[in-house]
């Protein structure tokens, strides 16, 4: 996929990335971090939101609308990409904070589905389990594991 998608820093240890968004509400630093949680089978927990320059934590409830909605989810699939060429083909978990920014998730995988599953298996958590990743069902939960 060749998307328009911002630069971003991968951290020294490949499990944080960072990058800018630019916009109507100016240049807002973005940030992806990827946390272990399972051992059996290994899985990362994918965290996204504005860091706060001054406490370095991330916001994942604020809404920046800066206009560039794509461009960020862009970036942040290049960030999956890049972890998983370093770490492995392992299970990355995302959710969203709200059940409507897990369907905004849900809604930019379905827009690339064809050419994410050339390199990804993707699931959807709903019903009380995994699925295979279907356009028309709605998610609580998202998972893709590199092939």
């Amino acid at each position: 996929m060749n998307l328009d998608r911002y630069n971003y820093v991968a951290g020294n240890n490949y499990h944080n990335y960072t990058f800018y968004s630019e916009g109507p509400k100016g240049r807002i630093k973005k940030t992806v971090i990827y946390t272990r949680i399972s051992d059996d089978p290994v899985a990362y927990n994918l965290a996204f939101g504005d860091e706060d320059d001054k406490t370095g934590f991330i916001n994942d409830i604020i809404t920046t609308d800066n206009k560039d909605r794509d461009i960020v989810l862009a970036t942040v699939a290049a960030t999956i990409i890049a972890f998983s060429e370093r770490f492995g083909n392992h299970y990355i978990y995302a959710t969203g904070n709200t059940l409507s920014r897990t369907r905004l998730y849900q809604m930019g995988i379905a827009n690339f589905l064809k050419e994410i599953k050339n390199d990804f298996e993707v699931y959807g958590y709903n019903n009380g389990g995994w699925h295979e990743f279907a356009t028309s069902a709605n998610y609580e939960a998202l998972l893709v594991k590199r092939k």
